[in-house]
């Protein structure tokens, strides 16, 4: 076994290879870049080495510094996680070459199954079930146009030379395809600086169903049964169990499930494989029987702890023993399943706006623990969430005896997550846990994007008002304009004030409700001696006054919170609406100071934490909400809430400007473009008129919502 192993990785991954190393008694190190000095991998290794600027061409994917950074520390293997040099088949050459182990498979392995083209080949002369299709190098526009009569309209465009769904296209008639290939091209171009194309068969509600494979280098492979990876958007995974609920359901599941697990055997054993590796396969949803070939990711999966935690074994420890020389120590009839395992992804990104990737410094982080849960994480409070990298905080992993218990599990877990000061799709998350179909196990790769306006309808934290008949509805209805009641909302008790919110966005009303009783804790004089008259409760002869914050929640939605009494005896309204009865207090708890909040006679727990530019986060039910009050900013010209004024929707750099002050636009002319985490985000004119300030240039470091240009609209000449 190895001494010394480094880790060309960062984040959760980075972190969970480092507890496995531990574990063994091997020596750690960890690289970082210096955006990640003081993250939580390069703290938790044994020894840390600075390999470059926060680019990742500069840093995670320079090999010549990763390289160095081995030798440096007398490091005898290397260990890539997931992603950055994971499945570079130069990398794993290079290391070979130097007398460094690679923790993965063979350079030959990585190229076959790398190209997709050259993988389905490989899979087909192995015997494996492929999708329909053609998967020829060079196809033109016309090839592959008549390839798609000769399969049959629906079908799928896809890139050769790389996967996540960067470049695929569905196409559903001969008069699409043109346009189709074109934009596939341009996309993988971009993505992969390759952009061959191939084509298969659509495959209507299909299923994502991956065999996790472990291979020696004496020439033993064995699977480790199924994951179900169905839950996605855009081709990204969301959710991934263990087993697969299609196959445990089936009458002759347990057939089909050791079938599945041979194919991917052969797949593996057919270019050589060494290492953990998944087989991907797609499994048409009126035929469950009956699955294709999808590709082969030849690295760890970010969703291999669910194949842990119903398996017993640890992954990351058999990829060292294996890269080490050492035999499978499992043979194929050793491998049991027990249990079922459930695995969500906690990401720093906005649902609410098209899941535009979110960042900024954690303030306060609690993690879920307790019998069956497991977090896989790589931040910790302090951490800042830049907007370099994939958005990926961490995973929460729930296990039990029975899916069902998994379900309530994951969703009491990711509920009891406390991640202020970075927005995150926690509450997406739980939402989508409790979707009907989620919970009969009827999944299918195009759930999400079906339900995507339900499930992200901004939740309400469990068991708070906002769940019952008490609500006052919700902070993005009918808050155009500061202080005025929202129009056509029901009075307080009405069932239609217990719906989420109008379009997705913003807290719910009872989020407000609480900054208001927390503003009026912290208005409340302190001391041995305390004068009634000092007491804000707004107590006045005749009827008391009301303390009144107006907040800005972007989109122009400003309400108004009201709060009047003392905290242990208040009333509060939002927008004017009617009034309920409210308390708060401060208690602690192991996870610090809480503030137990009282509305409507419905009490629950609250966590806050005050942000560095004025805002006060909130936080309940794993959900969490930064509420600021409004400022009119110097230059922000119309008198309507947020005309004119272009702001950033992420976090990010600023690449591109392509006005200046004076200049004339149109409604909807780009203005600017800001780039984070691999994704470009154009920001245009939301009015015509003139460009009055530009409050950017290209290289800028941006933060969420802030402002880069105003647009002074134009007179209407009528």
């Amino acid at each position: 076994m190895f001494d010394t192993v480094l880790v060309a990785n960062r984040g959760e991954i980075a972190v969970r290879v480092i507890r496995s190393l531990r574990a063994l008694g091997i020596r750690s190190v960890a690289v970082y870049s210096d955006a990640d000095a003081g993250a939580r991998h390069v703290r938790e290794a044994d020894v840390a080495v600075r390999i470059g600027p926060a680019p990742a061409r500069e840093s995670y994917l320079n090999t010549t510094a990763v390289l160095a950074a081995a030798w440096a520390t007398g490091a005898q293997a290397i260990h890539p996680g997931y992603g950055f040099l994971s499945e570079n088949a130069a990398f794993a050459a290079a290391c070979a070459e130097q007398g460094i182990v690679f923790v993965g498979p063979p350079a030959h392995a990585v190229e076959v199954m790398g190209d997709k083209i050259t993988a389905k080949k490989a899979m087909v002369a192995a015997g494996v079930p492929v999708v329909p299709g053609r998967a020829e190098p060079g196809l033109d526009a016309a090839a592959l146009a008549e390839a798609a009569e000769e399969i049959g309209f629906p079908v799928l465009l896809k890139p050769s030379a790389g996967g996540g769904g960067k470049g695929m296209r569905i196409v559903r008639a001969a008069a699409e395809m043109a346009d189709a290939v074109a934009s596939a091209r341009r996309e993988a171009a971009g993505a992969f600086g390759d952009d061959t194309l191939f084509l298969e068969r659509y495959v209507d509600s299909p299923r994502h169903i991956e065999v996790q494979v472990l291979a020696d280098a004496h020439g033993n492979v064995i699977h480790l049964g199924e994951r179900e990876c169905s839950l996605q958007r855009r081709h990204q995974k969301i959710i991934e169990e263990a087993p697969s609920a299609l196959l445990t359901a089936l009458p002759d599941g347990g057939a089909v499930r050791e079938r599945i697990g041979q194919a991917a055997v052969t797949a593996a054993a057919a270019v050589g494989y060494v290492g953990a590796g998944t087989v991907e396969f797609i499994v048409a949803g009126d035929e469950p029987e009956t699955f294709y070939f999808l590709e082969m990711n030849t690295r760890l999966q970010v969703e291999h702890p669910v194949t842990e935690l119903v398996t017993g074994l640890d992954l990351v420890a058999e990829q060292l023993r294996v890269a080490a020389g050492e035999p499978l120590r499992v043979r194929q009839q050793d491998v049991t399943l027990t249990g079922h395992a459930v695995e969500a992804r906690v990401y720093a990104e906005d649902p609410g706006r098209g899941f535009l990737p979110t960042g900024g410094e954690i303030l306060a982080l609690t993690e879920p623990t307790g019998e069956g849960v497991r977090v896989d994480s790589g931040v910790a409070a302090g951490t800042v969430v830049g907007s370099d990298y994939d958005p990926m905080l961490s995973k929460v992993i729930a296990w039990a005896p029975e899916r069902a218990g998994a379900l309530r599990r994951l969703d009491a877990a990711l509920g009891h997550t406390v991640l202020l000061g970075v927005t995150t799709n926690i509450g997406f998350l739980r939402t989508l846990l409790a979707n009907g179909d989620v919970r009969a196990g009827r999944l299918d790769t195009g759930l999400v994007e079906r339900h995507l306006a339900e499930l992200t309808a901004a939740p309400a934290p469990e068991g708070t008002a906002s769940q019952g008949t008490a609500s006052q509805g919700t902070a993005s209805e009918g808050t155009a304009s500061e202080g005025s009641a929202a129009p056509g909302t029901a009075s307080r008790g009405s069932a239609e004030n217990t719906s989420a919110e109008v379009g997705g966005v913003g807290p719910p009303a009872d989020a407000l409700a609480v900054y208001g009783l927390a503003q009026l804790l912290r208005l409340q004089p302190a001391g041995p001696v305390i004068d009634p008259w000092d007491v804000p409760s707004g107590w006045r002869v005749g009827e008391d006054t009301w303390l009144r914050w107006t907040l800005d929640l972007g989109a122009g939605a400003r309400p108004s919170v009201e709060v009047r009494g003392t905290p242990a005896a208040a009333a509060v309204r939002i927008d004017g609406r009617a009034p309920i009865a409210a308390a708060a207090r401060r208690v602690e708890s192991p996870a610090g100071t809480e503030l137990l909040v009282t509305l409507d006679g419905v009490t629950s727990r609250w966590r806050l934490a005050d942000g560095p530019d004025g805002t006060l986060w909130v936080g309940a039910g794993g959900a969490a909400w930064p509420l600021g009050e409004w400022v009119r900013e110097p230059g922000a010209v119309a008198a309507a809430a947020g005309d004119g004024q272009a702001r950033s929707p992420m976090p990010g750099t600023v690449i591109a400007v392509d006005v200046a002050a004076g200049d004339s636009v149109a409604a909807g002319q780009r203005l600017a473009v800001v780039e984070a985490m691999k994704m470009e985000h154009a920001i245009t004119a939301p009015v015509a008129g003139l460009v009055k300030d530009v409050l950017v240039a290209v290289g800028a470091r941006v933060a969420l919502d802030a402002l880069l240009a105003v647009v002074e609209p134009v007179a209407d000449p009528t």
